[in-house]
């Protein structure tokens, strides 16, 4: 395994309105709410995450509309991530409305905006220079102009040996896409993060330790995350390891999922087996899930 190196994030800067309420919705009408404005995107979060768990070279390229370009680079800035953000003067700013109930489960409406508008054009191969590894956003592949996009960068990896990974990212944007044409988009990646949800979609399979070793015969490294219940990893079609979860009292759920994989890409980078990584990611995941929205606290 290839250790060392910068992390590129390619991925998705979002706004997040995020909603927690704790009785019912109540259709037509009122219904109390705790609302607050933040950033987020599961690209950028996962960034974040990764300088927080000790990455000390991360790097994101994604597009933004020019509506909240500051705000965002702003953001980014702070929490120590390197931005080259693409601004599209005639789409917003990717929206995500972000519903977290009593049980800090959460449910996103979401407006993809400029963030799908990543075209192969933003792309250069000399923005892996210095890289140790590529992590590419699922939101990515669900649109034409990304796809092409997560493509090119794809074999300007494999071309340069910079092993990529890819968060399969949405499973309904999944079905939407269909499963057999998403997993011939990423069947050069070394890597695949799905939770427990897209391992079911992209396999048929209920359960997700089946799930994972059957996806792990077309990606060399297959970890589906479990919620509370911890992570598997997966190496040729066998299950190779199961991460407990680290207990935590839970706010919100939205950016779990990011939180472990910046943990996990920066584990990987320090040179830590996939099963050592995954248990940082779960370490990352359940002090994500502490506090609202999808990045680690200031």
């Amino acid at each position: 395994m290839t250790s060392g190196g910068a992390l590129l994030v390619v991925g998705d800067v979002v706004t997040d309105v995020v909603a927690r309420y704790r009785t019912p919705l109540a259709h037509g009408t009122d219904t109390a709410a705790e609302i607050r404005t933040l950033p987020g995107g599961a690209g950028a979060n996962a960034a974040c995450w990764a300088v927080r768990t000790g990455c000390p070279d991360v790097r994101l390229l994604a597009r933004v509309g020019a509506d909240a370009r500051d705000w965002h680079e702003e953001r980014l800035r702070q929490a120590g991530v390197r931005t080259r953000l693409v601004v599209d003067d005639r789409v917003p700013t990717a929206t995500v409305i972000c519903l977290v109930d009593a049980s800090a489960e959460r449910t996103l409406l979401t407006d993809s905006g400029a963030a799908l508008c990543l075209s192969p054009a933003d792309w250069s191969p000399a923005l892996l220079d210095g890289v140790g590894r590529l992590h590419l956003s699922g939101y990515l592949f669900f649109a034409d102009a990304s796809r092409r996009l997560a493509v090119a960068a794809l074999g300007s990896a494999r071309e340069r040996g910079v092993p990529v990974s890819v968060d399969p990212a949405s499973a309904g944007f999944i079905k939407e896409l269909g499963t057999e044409r998403f997993l011939a988009a990423v069947e050069d990646v070394e890597t695949l993060l799905p939770n427990a949800d897209e391992a079911r979609i992209l396999t048929g399979l209920t359960d997700p330790a089946h799930a994972a070793a059957e996806l792990s015969r077309r990606v060399p490294v297959v970890v589906v995350t479990l919620g509370a219940e911890g992570a598997l990893v997966a190496e040729a079609s066998t299950v190779s390891a199961r991460v407990p979860p680290v207990p935590a009292r839970a706010v919100d759920t939205t950016g779990a999922g990011d939180a472990f994989t910046g943990a996990f890409l920066a584990a990987r980078l320090a040179g830590a087996d996939p099963a050592a990584a995954a248990a940082e990611g779960c370490r990352a995941g359940a002090h994500a899930v502490t506090v609202p929205g999808g990045r680690p606290a200031p």
